[in-house]
């Protein structure tokens, strides 16, 4: 038997697929898989530690196009495609010649997550912690967010059949609290900005029983499922890693996800273990991890957000230090970019590959670009950006940068007059 906060709850054999045990990030301690996300010793944040049984490319490639094709890397049982989920993942990694040309880059690729289901990146977590959600025996699936994760929980809780309950800012985008209301789920608007609104979320997890938490409480589970991106990265690029690799940094999981992603398949044999360098990209209005790398600090000082970039306005973010220790240890950096940069590396994706990127994936383009001007990320080493989510999302970033270049009467004449020959 295993206590859940549902109360009494017996987790049945291989509920988390390969995983063993929960282990500090902080002090090495290991913890019973279950409902946990701090260590007993430390207090320090816990992750999923795997025993792996062999695993081969073939029986990867034979797997679905989503990321249970990678179940034996997750906290999933072997039969999690069997119950209701999105179906995330397995999304186009593109070739974007026309944005490496006018960069100055030998080979570019973005990794285009807008076409997961709910058109982010979060469908690949929460579908991670949708399962956890189901095998611990909890009942109400929630969130605090920034507008992604509202949509993904939203959608992945109607899909499922489970109560959700997700918390936002009340300032957020009105795009993404119509895109996460329409799903039918209680949307409770905060007075405050994300850290407000994680606490509270922290505060509920401690006191209500059954309430799964995707980046709280079943945090450890929830975060593995970005290390799919990595997985897939990997497996597009025909079963080898990049040389480096530009990731939006809000909380910093991502981040960290898909480095530990390409470590395990190192480990496995799956690719050659080569090195790579990871960098992070941040909006200058919330630039904490940035700023403590400049610094060269291990400690990341919270801010108060103000940037347009709304789904990386993490003041406090949680894998900070840890985003740190990647960056250094892999000879990468943390940089920044102003919201001006931000909107101009939006129109820039678009303009030259013809990708509608939400505010994220500005910083991110707008970072390379930064990297790239500034000495500190190799033009010929062949590089891989994340897009996040969709600029649809986002539309009020660029709704006064762009429109009709004329308005003309419905004439030959007019068409000749305006010179559109």
């Amino acid at each position: 038997m295993s206590l859940t906060a549902a109360g009494t709850h017996t987790i049945r054999e291989g509920a988390f697929g390969n995983g063993t045990h929960l282990s500090c990030r902080a002090c090495g301690a290991k913890s019973p898989l279950g409902p946990f996300y701090a260590c007993m010793e430390c207090f320090g944040p816990l992750e999923v530690g795997y025993e792996y049984p062999a695993i081969t490319r073939e029986q990867i490639e034979a797997g679905p196009k989503n990321i249970w094709r990678y179940q034996p890397l997750l906290p999933v049982p072997v039969d999690v495609a069997s119950f209701p989920n999105t179906e995330p993942g397995y999304t186009r990694l593109v070739d974007a010649q026309n944005l490496a040309r006018e960069l100055g880059l030998r080979k570019l690729w973005v990794k285009d997550d807008s076409g997961n289901p709910t058109h982010s990146f979060k469908d690949r977590v929460v579908a991670s912690a949708l399962s956890a959600t189901r095998e611990l025996g909890m009942k109400v699936f929630a969130c605090p967010s920034t507008g992604n994760l509202a949509n993904a929980v939203a959608a992945a809780a109607a899909r499922a059949g489970i109560r959700s309950v997700v918390f936002i800012p009340k300032d957020l985008e009105r795009p993404k609290i119509i895109t996460t209301a329409v799903y039918g789920g209680t949307l409770v608007a905060v007075d405050g900005n994300y850290d407000d609104v994680n606490k509270l979320a922290s505060e509920i997890a401690g006191e209500e029983e059954g309430w799964a938490f995707v980046n709280v409480n079943v945090r450890p589970y929830y975060s593995e499922g970005s290390k799919t991106l990595a997985f897939e990265i990997a497996e597009q690029l025909g079963w080898r890693l990049p040389q480096q690799i530009v990731i939006p940094v809000a909380s910093g999981s991502q981040l960290t996800k898909i480095d530990k992603g390409f470590t395990e398949l190192g480990k496995l044999g799956l690719v050659d273990a080569t090195d790579y360098k990871v960098y992070g990209a941040q909006a200058t209005g919330c630039s904490p991890v940035a700023q403590a790398f400049r610094d060269g600090h291990d400690v990341v000082k919270p801010v108060k957000p103000d940037t347009i970039a709304k789904s990386l306005a993490i003041g406090n973010p949680a894998d900070g230090p840890y985003v740190l220790d990647v960056a250094r240890r892999t000879n990468g950096a943390i940089e920044d970019v102003s919201d001006e940069e931000v909107v101009e590396g939006i129109q820039l994706l678009a303009r030259t590959e013809g990708i509608f990127a939400e505010t994220a994936g500005g910083v991110t383009v707008a970072t390379l670009k930064k990297l790239i001007a500034t000495g500190q990320l190799d033009p010929d080493a062949e590089t891989v950006i994340i897009n996040s989510g969709d600029g649809l999302k986002t539309l009020d970033a660029v709704a006064d940068r762009v429109g009709p270049k004329v308005t003309i009467p419905a004439s030959y004449d007019a068409f000749v007059k305006a010179g559109l020959q």
